[in-house]
C-alpha cells in the first residue's frame, strides 16, 4: 500500500472543527499506527533527496503544531537538523516573524533568528496544505534567515483552496489531494 492509500485509509474528517463549516483532517490515527507512520515519514522524507537517494538539504523546518510531529522524524531519516517555527511569543529568544491569513483567521509565526545557517537548504514539511499561508509564511522567514526552501512535503493538499498558487514555484510534494 502506498501512502496516499494509508492515508485515505486512517486520516478522519471531524466537522465543524475548529469552528463551524470547518473540517478538520485528524491525523492522529496515521500518527498510532507504526507501520503507517514509518511509511508517512519515508514518503515526506522524499522531497529532501535526489534520486540517488542522497539528502539535499541541511535542514527541515516543521511548522507548529502538527508539523513538528512528521519534521522531526522526516530530519532523522534525512540525517538533518529540525528547526521549529513556532506560534508568536513561544520562541524564548530573538525571532524573526512572519503574518499570514489562515483558511478561517490570521496568525503570526516565528523561527529564532540563528536557527538557520546562511546558504542552508532547507525542507519545509508540514501536515495540510490549505490556503498556502503557512507555507508561505515559512519561507519569508527562512529567506530572512539567509537561507534557501529548497522544496515542502505536505501529508495533504486542499486543491480547493489554491494553496500551491500562494507558495508560488516551490517544488512541493502532497501524498494526499482532496
Amino acid at each position: 500500500m502506498g501512502a496516499r492509500e494509508t492515508l485515505e485509509r486512517l486520516v478522519v474528517d471531524v466537522p465543524d472543527f475548529p469552528e463551524p463549516g470547518v473540517v478538520f483532517k485528524d491525523i492522529t490515527p496515521v500518527l498510532a499506527d507504526h507501520a503507517a507512520l514509518s511509511e508517512i515519514v519515508e514518503a515526506l522524507a522524499a522531497a529532501g533527496r535526489d534520486e540517488s537517494g542522497s539528502t539535499v538539504v541541511d535542514a527541515v523546518v516543521g511548522m507548529e503544531a502538527r508539523g513538528f510531529i512528521l519534521a522531526a522524524p522526516v530530519a532523522l531519516a534525512l540525517g538533518a537538523g529540525f528547526v521549529p517555527v513556532r506560534k508568536a511569543g513561544k520562541l524564548p529568544r530573538a525571532a524573526y516573524a512572519e503574518s499570514y491569513d489562515l483558511e478561517y483567521g490570521q496568525a503570526t509565526l516565528e523561527m529564532h533568528e540563528d536557527a538557520l545557517a546562511p546558504g542552508a537548504r532547507v525542507l519545509l514539511v508540514d501536515d495540510v496544505l490549505a490556503t498556502g499561508g503557512t507555507v508561505a509564511a515559512t519561507v519569508r522567514l527562512v529567506e530572512r534567515a539567509g537561507a534557501v526552501a529548497v522544496a515542502a512535503s505536505v501529508l495533504m493538499e486542499l486543491s480547493f483552496l489554491a494553496g500551491r498558487e500562494t507558495i508560488g514555484d516551490l517544488p512541493l510534494t502532497s501524498l494526499l489531494t482532496v
